[in-house]
């Protein structure tokens, strides 16, 4: 984790009518980090994260990924980065081993590399299963497959384990560990805060658009004297943590 930042944020802002989404978010991630950006539904982690990935115009401030601007959409910088959305996006009446294919011929990767990719995630057996056919936790596995075909540096995940069952929450958690341990950075947003507490390096803790403390989430506990980071978030905003 030396040298210059994956990401740099410097006051990113996004309104949507009368409601401030993003509220002059600066943050910092390290290159080979597990960051996240933790907070209740509502928080603005989505939004942040999609203007971080240049999928959204930002109304001012700006991100850098790997050294280049996010904003406008730069293609070349677009293979470095790998995208989990919060819902899955597949192509109609696929099998797992079909999509991640198609996914894959998309930035020229073959399908010896597809198929090895849909064996990591452990979805070999259900490789003729169409996706509308697989559970919550093997869908989020596949759409994580396919964010990684190409063997992004930057990989961001936005809240993948939403609904998903204690097991299949426990199994990705795994698989995102051992994603980060190859030298990926990954930035995750979740409103889950024992995820962010088991998973990250360093959390940014955030509600109503704007950051409100960053640090690493043992040290956060210590300096507010509590013993999660629920409790972290009530000491910052004064109210109690809301899934």
């Amino acid at each position: 984790m030396t040298g210059d930042p994956a990401i740099r944020a410097e006051e990113l802002r996004k309104r949507y009518g009368d409601v401030q989404a993003v509220d002059g978010v600066n943050l910092e991630v390290r290159r080979g980090e597990f960051y996240g950006i933790l907070g209740p539904n509502g928080a603005g982690k989505t939004t942040t994260l999609e203007l971080i990935e240049g999928l959204r115009e930002p109304d001012s401030g700006k991100a850098l990924l790997l050294g280049e601007p996010s904003w406008p959409r730069n293609p070349e910088l677009l293979r470095r980065l790998g995208v989990q959305l919060q819902a899955s996006a597949f192509f109609e009446k696929l099998t797992a081993r079909e999509q991640i294919r198609t996914f894959a011929s998309l930035y020229h990767v073959g399908h010896a590399t597809a198929d090895a990719m849909l064996d990591k995630v452990g979805l070999t057996e259900k490789a003729n299963v169409r996706d509308d056919k697989l559970s919550g936790g093997q869908a989020q596995r596949l759409s994580l497959a396919c964010a990684l075909v190409h063997d992004p540096e930057l990989v961001f995940l936005d809240e993948p384990t939403t609904g998903l069952d204690p097991q299949a929450r426990r199994n990705l958690w795994d698989l995102l560990r051992q994603i980060n341990a190859e030298g990926r950075t990954v930035v995750l947003t979740t409103h889950y805060m024992d995820e962010a507490q088991i998973l990250c390096d360093r959390v940014a803790v955030m509600d109503a658009g704007r950051i409100l403390r960053v640090g690493p989430p043992t040290e956060l506990i210590a300096e507010f004297g509590v013993e999660t980071l629920e409790d972290v978030f009530l000491q910052l905003t004064g109210r109690e943590y809301r899934e």
